[in-house]
């Protein structure tokens, strides 16, 4: 999941340019006339994004975006609330009527670390099958890994040998190094990692001391020793495909970008596809660590619902940046719900939103996948 809603951004609207792969034709494989869905339900939001396909990609036909905070308390309590719960119930109504409304015959919904962590997960996904209709799969990391990977490789600069993708979600971060030496495939995952911590359960683990002295410091330092703990991932500064650059998907690195624009609002267009020099990066999170809680809220780029987690996600940002140090970033405002979306036109994913199989032992594997290693997920 992408993390919260990017800065103070405002909702893609209907109407908004194809978003896809750039192409003078559809993606291959999608079906004309038909008009596709892809719904998010993550640690923090749920998001929705209806599109259909033409040349260039396709084109979004409508969205929505709510912040749930589905996984709020799940770090110390270890399930879902009955609270949490009903938030996300009655975006994910919204969901289905905005669904239904557009007509849509092709769809996937999937949940991700809030989900696949609280003991009462897969009994809320049966309920929210049972109160709107809709029945969603609960990805493992990897997977979730891989449509972050498929939904911002239109961005990808193949000039490079290779890229570092990553997506800091509420609860969880994923870290894709992709081979893009091929220039007429799609690329190719060489290593990939998935770090339990997002900018919801690093929040907790500092509550009412975001701001304290030292808090910064020292979530940087859990940040890094996460990442120690990942197997299989490359040596600080190197991506074994050779010559690199990074892209960021996440709310972090999109509020970065708008106030390194200097806008006055949020705007999708400006940020989506923007490159970000190393120093202007770190003159940008040196602002914002300067400024207090007030000061955030009142930023146009960050706003108020989002000038708590800003914080955790800027140390998992800087942790992220500072190991492997690329000379220059590619900010995306597009990740899971576009490479659903692709996935399901290219005919790589189911056509509808499927009843939940159960699952023997699932619990223990899912964790064991989500800290990650090498190879494609």
């Amino acid at each position: 999941m992408a993390e919260g809603s990017r800065g103070a951004q405002q909702e893609e609207r209907a109407g908004e340019p194809a978003r896809g792969e750039g192409q003078n034709k559809p993606p291959q494989g999608a079906r004309p006339g038909h008009i596709y869905a892809a719904l998010d339900l993550g640690t923090n939001n749920c998001r929705l994004l209806i599109a259909k396909p033409e040349p260039g990609g396709f084109r979004v036909l409508d969205s929505f975006s709510r912040t749930v905070r589905l996984g709020e308390g799940l770090s110390q309590t270890g399930e879902l609330s009955e609270a949490a719960m009903v938030r996300a119930i009655e975006a994910i109504r919204i969901c289905a009527a905005k669904m239904r409304k557009r007509g849509v015959t092709s769809a996937r919904a999937i949940a991700t670390q809030a989900c696949r962590t609280a003991s009462n997960g897969d009994a809320f996904i049966k309920r929210v099958a049972t109160e709107t209709g809709l029945h969603f799969d609960i990805i493992p990391p990897a997977e979730e890994a891989r449509l972050a990977a498929r939904g911002v490789t239109p961005l990808l600069d193949r000039g490079d040998k290779g890229a570092l993708v990553f997506d800091i979600g509420g609860g969880s971060t994923e870290l894709i190094w992709l081979d893009l030496r091929d220039q007429g495939r799609v690329p190719r995952i060489l290593r990939w990692g998935s770090m339990a911590l997002g900018v919801v359960t690093l929040a907790e683990m500092y509550t009412g001391r975001l701001d304290e002295p030292g808090t910064y410091e020292a979530m940087t330092a859990e940040v890094k020793r996460r990442l120690r703990e990942l197997p299989g991932l490359p040596p600080a500064g190197v991506h074994p495909a050779g010559s690199f650059h990074m892209l960021g998907t996440s709310g972090t690195v999109t509020t970065i970008a708008g106030i390194h624009l200097g806008l006055e609002r949020y705007e999708r267009a400006k940020v989506d596809g923007t490159w970000l020099r190393r120093d202007d990066i770190l003159r940008v999170i040196a602002d914002l660590k300067r400024m207090d809680r007030a000061a955030r809220g009142a930023h146009p780029c960050v706003g108020p619902e989002r000038a708590e987690l800003v914080i955790p996600g800027l140390a998992i940002f800087e942790s992220i940046f500072a190991t492997w140090m690329p000379p220059r970033l590619r900010v995306a405002d597009r990740g899971l719900r576009e490479g659903m979306l692709l996935a399901l036109m290219e005919g790589a994913e189911p056509r509808e939103p499927k009843r939940r199989r159960k699952r023997r032992g699932g619990r223990r594997r899912k964790r064991g996948r989500g800290k990650g290693g090498g190879g494609t997920p």
